[in-house]
């Protein structure tokens, strides 16, 4: 009767590592590539990297059961996972080597009810404005017929990295 799902990630630490050697659209082509490991996340919820350019970033989804929640239908929890993967590797692609950012805020809007029927879904992320602290990215989450589910909002904040022995900035970044 009951259902069960498994799966498999590669260990985080060799992504992280690898995320501050190239720059970002390096670094996602790579993981795009299959040549970098995509975060444990990933497997948890089963979505993917499909697409990555200049400022933008795209990931897709199949619903599953296991995205439900109780009145079933796709949690918002997992919209937002991907509206925020999406708006923060669109962020990401535009960083130099030795440079990190991390979600500041992240405003969703759920606008149409996604379950199994509804098909794969892309959240495609966008910067609208970069500075060399902040950036602001907007996601927007849709159906194969391009119909908008949900929408969301992020602002990033950008830093430099730290050196993982000694916790000093890189020179690089």
């Amino acid at each position: 009767m009951g259902r069960t799902r498994t799966y498999d990630w590669e260990d985080p630490a060799a992504t992280a590592a690898a995320a501050g050697q190239a720059s970002g659209m390096d670094f996602l082509r790579e993981m795009l590539a299959g040549r970098v490991p995509p975060p444990p996340i990933t497997a948890t919820l089963d979505f993917r990297l499909d697409e990555v350019a200049e400022g933008h970033a795209v990931f897709s989804l199949q619903p599953g059961e296991e995205h439900y929640n109780p009145i079933g239908s796709v949690h918002g929890g997992v919209y937002a996972t991907l509206l925020d993967s999406a708006a923060g590797c669109a962020v990401h692609s535009t960083l130099p080597p030795g440079t990190g950012y991390t979600s500041l805020d992240l405003t969703v809007k759920f606008l149409k009810r996604v379950t199994v029927d509804t098909g794969r879904v892309r959240a495609i992320g966008t910067v609208v404005s970069r500075g060399g602290r902040t950036a602001l990215a907007e996601a927007r989450l849709v159906d194969a017929g391009d119909r908008l589910l949900a929408h969301a909002t992020s602002s990033c904040m950008i830093f430099p990295l730290r050196t993982p022995d000694t916790g000093e900035e890189r020179a690089d970044g």
